[in-house]
């Protein structure tokens, strides 16, 4: 029995030697050297070449190496094995933190201040927003969703989420498909999008979208927070909607084209915050061993966890 691991833009020797260790008595091959197609069973992946799976005619499973799974519901010649994505907790959690830090440096005005300092200027100004002044909305509500949501709570954000089918929250608003759109942006002032990458959602961050966010916030202006996929975001209606004024700002750990090519104008905008795609890594350790166990599991009897919809692609 063989397992494959197809991967770019990863140090593949390092998870090689990873499954190796964790799964003894299986054969581990990477997609770049030969191997048998019919001798494989369980495929690992993070942005394999498309149409590189086509030929694997006994695969039982595919499994995503990172949290989003676009890359695998995108690929037309994938086998019709169970697509499975990645949920760890620490993955989850280091989400959190980076749409935490994101919003308190916009409600602590961290621009400003950072400006300020490269100035030499002290500007004591105590008109400051709290926490619960500021109306903070959550596109999508999975796993990494519904986390934040609950970290921001504590913090006491006046936080509502949204997702495409109707969801369920405890003490937060939460709005739903095309009909509770609107609702959901004329009461945001900063939007946090962890949206999946899906055809419905593919560059839904855009003129119209902005348009439909509050403008009477203590923030002074709305402000957009994509820790979701690069492409949720028309990057063009990003800058137009900054340089006039419809967005305050904004903090961006995605995007359209990665590595953010150096001629974006997004790179030295005064008001976007750039990260490069690392909001929440994946724990190489903790993401191996869970899909061990997965297969330990399954080759039990046991049913796969966390099997992607490839009609919804999440």
């Amino acid at each position: 029995m063989s397992f494959l691991v197809a991967m770019r833009g990863w140090h593949e020797p390092d998870w090689l030697e990873r499954f190796q260790r964790l799964m003894p008595g299986r054969t581990v091959v990477s997609a770049r050297d030969s191997f048998d197609p019919a001798a494989i069973d369980y495929v690992a992946c993070w942005r394999h070449e498309p149409g590189s799976l086509a030929r694997l005619p006994n695969v039982k499973a595919l499994f995503s190496l990172g949290a989003g799974v676009d890359h695998l519901v995108g690929d037309r010649n994938l086998p019709p094995a169970p697509i499975v994505r990645v949920v760890d907790p620490d993955l989850t959690h280091r989400m959190t933190e980076w749409v935490v830090w994101q919003c308190l440096d916009w409600l602590r005005q961290g621009k400003t201040y950072r400006r300020q300092q490269a100035a030499s200027e002290w500007i004591d100004d105590r008109d400051q927003p709290s926490a619960g002044d500021v109306r903070v909305g959550v596109m999508g509500l999975g796993v990494l969703g519904l986390d934040a949501v609950g970290a921001l709570q504590r913090l006491r954000f006046d936080v509502a989420g949204w997702s495409r089918s109707p969801k369920t929250i405890d003490g937060v608003p939460a709005f739903s498909g095309e009909a509770g759109l609107m609702a959901f942006l004329a009461r945001t002032d900063i939007l946090v999008v962890l949206l999946p990458l899906t055809e419905a959602t593919r560059g839904i961050l855009d003129a119209a979208l902005f348009a439909g966010l509050a403008r009477d916030g203590r923030l002074g202006g709305p402000v957009v927070i994509n820790g979701g996929r690069g492409g949720l975001q028309a990057e063009a209606d990003i800058l137009a909607a900054l340089d006039a004024g419809t967005l305050l700002g904004a903090s961006l750990d995605v995007f359209e084209t990665e590595p953010l090519p150096a001629t974006s104008r997004l790179w030295l905008h005064p008001a976007v915050t750039i990260t490069p795609h690392n909001a929440s890594m994946s724990a190489p350790d903790a993401v191996a061993a869970a899909i061990a166990d997965q297969i330990r599991d399954f080759e039990r009897g046991l049913p796969l966890r966390n099997v992607v919809d490839r009609t919804r692609g999440y």
